[in-house]
């Protein structure tokens, strides 16, 4: 599939907000203007210090441009996303003089843009931002659906907002620097999307599992486009989770719970991963999922390299952890399990005892 035309997948506005674009393709930032607009005066350009080289160019890229933009730079991963960061973002955007009609931009993985789009949410009670994720969780899953948020040492994103960009552009030269492991750990959730919602992802993998490892594969402009599609299709007509847009919660309840006991050490994919295997078992021991389905889950994770198990004795805290997780409804525990591949379903307060065995198929 060639990338020479960006592709433009579309994501409906709902609740008052407006529809925009997630554009996959290379050499996308000549796209940025366009997006920020001519109304905008300001732009702030938010990116971990991993990528302060790339922050730079594209405050000065952007001055040339005539816009007054500053960078904001921030700390890696999960230890930006605190209250802390966001005040620091909050004091530079008013030391600025940061408007109503300015604009955020968001440059880095998946905790970056959740951050900045949690800080454009928060300033002025909602200001445009665009995101320009550098990673395949970033473009498949953080940048895409208006979820912005924070971590407490309660849990993950237990704190945010929903709050859509104005675009998103996932540029794909962004993904040949990406350290190995920063890659495989996104596979997880576009495998998500494919046990969800489209079975040929899943196809696409299994037949070059070690190609699906690398941005230099046949098929990764096609595993990122069906993966966006997926959740852009979902979030067009739930943004804010009332509904179907729970589905893509798959694995996650799990996954959150290791991330937090974990303090935030571990990948977001490869808690997903197992996460997926858990809910798989669940789903099994519930009478819901097939056994093939259930093992084609841990075949999977495993050829590319992701885990599928996780310390055992740790099923106490986890539990803790999920019960006050943003998915539960009041005492009950909620899990998003399958019917099969394509067909997702609620599974609300299950026995404890299916929990327990669940669990001791993924017991390391």
């Amino acid at each position: 599939m060639t990338t020479d035309t960006p592709i433009r997948i579309s994501v409906s506005g709902t609740a008052g907000t407006e529809p925009y674009d997630v554009l996959i393709g290379r050499e996308l930032l000549g796209e940025l203007p366009g997006l920020i607009g001519r109304d905008a005066r300001r732009v702030a350009v938010l990116h971990p210090e991993a990528l302060a080289e790339t922050g730079r160019l594209l405050r000065e890229d952007l001055a040339e441009q005539g816009y007054e933009a500053i960078a904001v730079q921030l700390p890696n991963a999960e230890e930006s996303k605190t209250a802390e960061v966001a005040a620091y973002c909050w004091k530079a955007l008013g030391q600025t003089g940061f408007t109503r009609t300015d604009v955020l931009v968001g440059v880095g993985g998946g905790a970056t843009t959740d951050l900045a789009g949690f800080v454009a949410a928060t300033w002025l009670r909602g200001v445009r931002w665009i995101a320009v994720p550098t990673t395949v969780l970033g473009m498949v899953d953080a940048a895409v659906g208006g979820k912005t948020g924070i971590n407490t040492a309660e849990g993950k994103n237990l704190v945010g907002a929903f709050h859509p960009p104005a675009g998103v552009l996932c540029d794909l030269a962004a993904l040949d620097s990406l350290p190995v492991h920063d890659y495989v750990s996104g596979l997880a959730e576009i495998i998500k999307a494919g046990f969800i919602a489209d079975p040929a992802i899943l196809e696409l993998i299994e037949s070059d599992p070690a190609a699906a490892r690398t941005p230099e594969g046949p098929h990764t402009a096609e595993l990122l486009e069906r993966a966006v599609r997926v959740k852009a299709e979902v979030v067009s007509g739930d943004l804010k989770e009332s509904g179907r847009r729970e589905i893509l919660n798959y694995g996650h309840t799990l996954a959150h719970a290791i991330e937090k006991n974990e303090r935030y050490e571990w990948r977001h994919g490869a808690a997903v991963a197992v996460g997926m295997v858990f809910a798989a078992e669940l789903g099994r021991i519930a009478g819901r999922l097939d056994d093939a389905t259930a093992d084609r889950h841990r075949t999977l994770l495993q050829a590319v390299g992701l885990p599928v198990t996780y310390r055992g004795d740790q099923w106490p805290r986890l539990l803790e952890t999920m019960k006050i997780d943003k998915k539960s409804r009041g005492d009950l525990l909620r899990f998003i399990v399958l019917d099969g591949i394509g067909r997702p379903a609620v599974l609300e307060g299950p026995d404890p005892a299916m929990l327990l065995a669940a669990h001791a198929e993924i017991a390391a």
